[in-house]
């Protein structure tokens, strides 16, 4: 133990007798390496690749991803999964993923390691990224539509109803596009229903 306090010392000691602008060098050094390292780290989780490499995802959300026209259409840009769910301002990214450090958590637990378990927790699931959509203006799905820049008179006559009014009662994407990339969950009945049924 007394080797170890000696060699720290020591180390503190050569540290504290370099001059100021060395210490200025070594710690940017440092910082750069660190941050490169980190963001390095954050990017390599954004990847599609990254998001199916557990069973969970590849065999639920990403089978159906894949028949939606995020991931298959007529001018070939897809959007993909990190484009939907991760947030492209740093500091919102990173608080995201802080919040799916949970994911890791329930992976471990093998919370949905199932396609049974996967659907019995997939109106929650579903419905927790719905509101976190819905408080952020739906910022994700803005990163390649906005009502700015939609040319409504070549859209279908529908659509130019439905996104006119959107606009005109301050709508949000995912008020209306719920179940574009992934299948809709189906709704637990109510506890209510439930409960006359039995009587």
């Amino acid at each position: 133990m007394t080797n170890k306090r000696g060699w720290l010392k020591r180390t503190w000691e050569r540290i504290s007798s370099l001059p100021t602008l060395a210490l200025l060098i070594i710690g940017g050094l440092g910082g750069i390496i660190f941050w490169g390292g980190f963001n390095t780290a954050m990017e390599m989780t954004n990847t599609t690749e990254f998001c199916i490499s557990c069973h969970e995802m590849s065999d639920n959300p990403y089978s159906e991803y894949t028949e939606s026209i995020h991931f298959k259409n007529t001018s070939g840009v897809q959007a993909g999964c990190s484009d939907c769910h991760v947030p492209k301002p740093w500091i919102h990214k990173v608080i995201r993923k802080i919040v799916a450090s949970r994911e890791l958590y329930h992976k471990a637990l093998g919370t949905i390691d199932t396609d049974e378990k996967f659907e019995s927790h997939r109106w929650k699931m579903a419905n927790r990224v719905w509101d976190s959509m819905k408080a952020t203006d739906s910022r994700e799905c803005r990163n390649c539509h906005s009502f700015d820049d939609m040319d409504l008179s070549e859209q279908d006559r529908s659509a130019r109803k439905k996104h006119s009014r959107a606009i005109d009662e301050g709508k949000t994407c995912i008020d209306c596009h719920k179940g574009i990339a992934h299948e809709l969950p189906d709704e637990p009945e109510d506890e209510d229903e439930e409960s006359e049924d039995a009587s």
